[in-house]
């Protein structure tokens, strides 16, 4: 069972996936898994930190004007320590967590050496996978894995609807493949 949430930028991707992650969580499913929430300082967009979703562990994935050699527009990426925080939150939601979940597949996080070979294992696992994907990715190996997932696609005029239905719909296919595999 694999979600991909997607739409262009500011269209609430984030927030919907925020809202499944903590519906799931208050209906005792165990969520493992990576944000990578913006950071502003007043109104300027400043960077991005990478957030293991169970532990709460975080550092920054990139930070404008940041001296690196791997940059994303004008964001240079801070890849050893963000990569550290992705191998342990990824490989800890596909050993131990009930839904793995990831916000987002896009250009930054794609900077991060561990980041695809670690998206790619848990897409191959059988776990629920729930995935804030970019909506101009284009790497074929990712896409190819994410062709049988049930595609949401976030606009302003739909997302305070998909807020309300979305995270139940999912609440209610786990559940029933749950008494399934019982």
């Amino acid at each position: 069972m694999k979600y991909v949430i997607t739409g262009r930028p500011g269209v609430g991707k984030s927030t919907l996936f925020n809202t499944i992650v903590d519906t799931l969580k208050k209906h005792g499913f165990t969520v493992g898994g990576i944000i990578a929430p913006e950071v502003r300082e007043g109104t300027l967009r400043t960077g991005f930190m990478i957030v293991d979703i169970a532990t709460g562990e975080k550092t920054w994935l990139a930070r404008r004007d940041y001296p690196s050699t791997v940059k994303v527009g004008a964001y240079g990426v801070l890849v050893d320590e963000a990569d550290r925080i992705v191998v342990k939150a990824l490989e800890k939601a596909i050993q131990e967590a009930s839904v793995i979940a990831v916000d987002e597949v896009g250009p930054m996080e794609l900077k991060l050496p561990s980041f695809k070979p670690y998206l790619l294992k848990a897409l191959d696992s059988n776990k629920p996978v729930i995935l804030v994907v970019h909506y101009r990715l284009n790497d074929e190996e990712i896409l190819s894995r994410l062709r049988d997932a049930e595609r949401i696609v976030v606009t302003i005029e739909n997302r305070e609807k998909l807020r309300r239905e979305i995270p139940l719909k999912i609440i209610r296919a786990l559940a029933g493949s749950e008494s399934r595999s019982a």
